[in-house]
């Protein structure tokens, strides 16, 4: 599904502090920026007609692993490069890429993307979405530095060029929209493993990103069409959005009293249709309460978005989404989305043992997850079992070979 070696690329992402040449009030890092631009290339793809939302959906992935390729670089000199290298900095990324990369399926994807010259709109979108996200992080640099004012001036003047989509339009005024934006944009600093020291730190938005990227490996290896790609991924990208508004509450908590999950996922239903579902623009707000995992059953609004389900006339929950595997069941692997959210918690528990942060929580964390896949490994054609095995043997003995092949 996905080699160790890539998912220490994606990882790598957790490490590369943005705007490091400023003071600022928190410390903004590459995969927060990556997972923001995501969720708001959505937003804005969403506002426009005859969007071809695989395509963007391959453009996320594929710009954010190559941004990691060239993160020594500074944005302004990368921008300089690319107006006159660009060919020859597409061959170099191209090139390191393939020297971490063991999925000739998405190989493919990564190279077409890098020759495509036919979906201009969807890249312009994700550049819109790039800038918005930048706009958004440059509000936590202090305005007492001596270029504050410039850098403020060159993106208030960048804002111009994306105006022609309309949901930048609605960002920029501040309305609706703008504060579900802030709000994803809040969970860069809700911390994952609040109280265990851990390198490298992730936060509750890194790591939906983090989901979203195995999630969508994982539909590359069972061939899923098109709208179950994109229904998988956004949802996971999405998925622990109401934390927000309720802060992660880790799993043994949540599950270690009676009840508890019951009236969380209760609080979360509340706190959704009070501050989220209204600034969602009305023409998709059915479908990102379906992402969100909101359903009917038995005339009871229920939400779990761990459920499998289809969305063809209205939301079913399904045993096999295998059978439903056609653009017009929208369909969502919800146990599958949990395998990756929990695959994304080993990740963040063993590769801080790869790099030296011990402690016996985390040891007791990936261990606990392991066992539980021991118990049941196989979701679909995936094995994950076998493959956080070979997670392991990799992150815990670096120096030995690994195949990164998995069943």
């Amino acid at each position: 599904m996905i080699s160790p070696e890539l998912v220490l690329h994606i990882f790598k992402a957790a490490s590369i502090s943005r705007w490091n040449d400023f003071p600022r009030i928190c410390n903004l890092v590459e995969l927060d920026k990556q997972a923001h631009k995501a969720i708001i290339a959505y937003f804005l793809a969403k506002s426009e007609k005859d969007i071809d939302m695989r395509f963007l959906l391959d453009a996320i992935v594929v710009e954010f692993i190559s941004r990691v390729i060239v993160t020594d670089i500074r944005p302004d000199v990368l921008n300089e490069i690319k107006k006159t290298k660009q060919k020859e900095l597409d061959e170099w990324i191209q090139k390191q890429f393939s020297l971490i990369n063991k999925n000739d399926d998405f190989l493919k994807i990564f190279n077409d993307y890098y020759n495509d010259k036919t979906h201009e709109k969807e890249k312009f979108i994700l550049k819109a979405a790039g800038y918005l996200s930048t706009r958004y992080e440059f509000s936590f640099i202090y305005p007492n530095v001596s270029n504050y004012k410039e850098i403020k001036a060159k993106l208030d003047e960048e804002l111009e060029d994306y105006l022609e989509i309309l949901a930048v339009q609605k960002i920029s005024l501040n309305q609706k929209l703008a504060k579900v934006i802030d709000l994803s944009g809040r969970l860069r600093f809700q911390k994952r493993w609040a109280q265990t020291p851990r390198i490298p730190e992730t936060s509750v938005l890194g790591h939906m990103l983090v989901v979203a990227v195995l999630s969508y490996f994982y539909c590359l290896k069972i061939k899923a069409c098109d709208t179950r790609f994109i229904s998988n991924f956004f949802c996971a990208i999405f998925h622990d959005l109401p934390e927000s508004l309720t802060r992660d509450i880790i799993t043994p908590v949540k599950y270690g009293i009676d009840g508890l999950s019951e009236i969380i996922s209760d609080y979360e239903l509340k706190l959704i249709d009070e501050k989220i579902l209204p600034f969602v623009p009305n023409n998709i707000r059915a479908e990102f309460a379906y992402l969100l995992g909101i359903y009917n059953e038995d005339g009871k609004i229920k939400k779990d978005e761990f459920k499998n389900r289809i969305n063809k006339e209205n939301v079913k929950i399904i045993q096999n989404p295998n059978d439903y595997n056609e653009d017009c069941f929208n369909t969502i692997d919800g146990k599958m989305l949990k395998a990756c959210d929990k695959t994304g918690a080993f990740l963040e528990a063993i590769i801080s043992n790869y790099y030296g942060v011990k402690s016996k929580d985390l040891k007791n964390g990936y261990s606990k997850i392991l066992n539980d896949f021991k118990e049941n490994p196989k979701i679909g054609e995936v094995n994950f079992y076998e493959m956080l095995k070979e997670f392991e043997e990799f992150f815990t003995n670096p120096s030995q070979e690994t195949c990164g092949t998995h069943s």
